[in-house]
């Protein structure tokens, strides 16, 4: 059934199969979106999934193949790039390559499951350009100010590599057009239920829900 007709035809409503969709939230570092992510998918985790990696480095002595990533040699991940099977990818500063598989992805959404994915913002318009009804979700901190004393609080980086994350948060601001939600860390608990406001509202979206035809 077609939208136009829905008016006329509204006692033979035809929805469609419920998929879930793929979550992509991106902000400055030391915003807070990993603590956010791991707190939604605490929440419902029958729903949520955290979106798994594939990456050439070798697996850490705790993790789990298909778990924490998908570990392959370099040559196999050049034929993913090759294949187009991948939503995006990287070099990252180890010198190893990560990306997103569009396989995980597609398995997870057909089976109802929203797919979530924390990454930054060249990784973000990568998908964008391939995976067209994401949901892209900006974290922004209070102030810029906020941003820096919560990077200095976590006492893991000298002051050049401080400015560095303050120097490329302010890059990544440039971007947030490309973002359909903007979400303001203020409180954790409180960011969290506005990411779940957002997944209802998907999740109710005439476009995701009625059927051509």
């Amino acid at each position: 059934m077609s939208l136009k007709n829905l008016g006329k035809h509204n006692e033979n409503w035809k929805l469609a199969e419920r998929k879930g969709f793929l979550i992509i939230v991106s902000g400055p570092s030391g915003v807070g979106k990993g603590t956010i992510v791991r707190e939604l998918i605490k929440s419902a985790p029958e729903h949520l999934v955290k979106s798994v990696s594939v990456t050439t480095r070798k697996p850490r002595f705790h993790e789990v193949e298909g778990v924490d990533y998908f570990f392959k040699p370099i040559d196999e991940f050049s034929e993913l790039i090759e294949k187009d099977m991948l939503l995006e990818y990287a070099c990252i500063f180890d010198g190893k390559l990560y990306g997103t598989p569009r396989k995980y992805v597609e398995e997870q959404v057909n089976k109802g499951r929203d797919v979530i994915l924390e990454i930054d913002v060249q990784g973000a318009l990568q998908i964008k350009k391939k995976w067209k009804d994401g949901v892209f979700i900006f974290i922004l901190p209070p102030t810029l100010k906020e941003l820096e004393r919560r990077l200095r609080d976590r006492k893991t980086e000298d002051e050049e590599a401080i400015r560095n994350r303050l120097a490329v948060a302010h890059k990544e601001l440039e971007y947030i057009s490309e973002y359909n939600y903007i979400i303001v860390n203020d409180e954790v608990v409180d960011s969290v239920e506005y990411v779940k406001s957002v997944i209802i509202a998907e999740h109710c979206n005439i476009k995701r829900n009625f059927k051509d035809g």
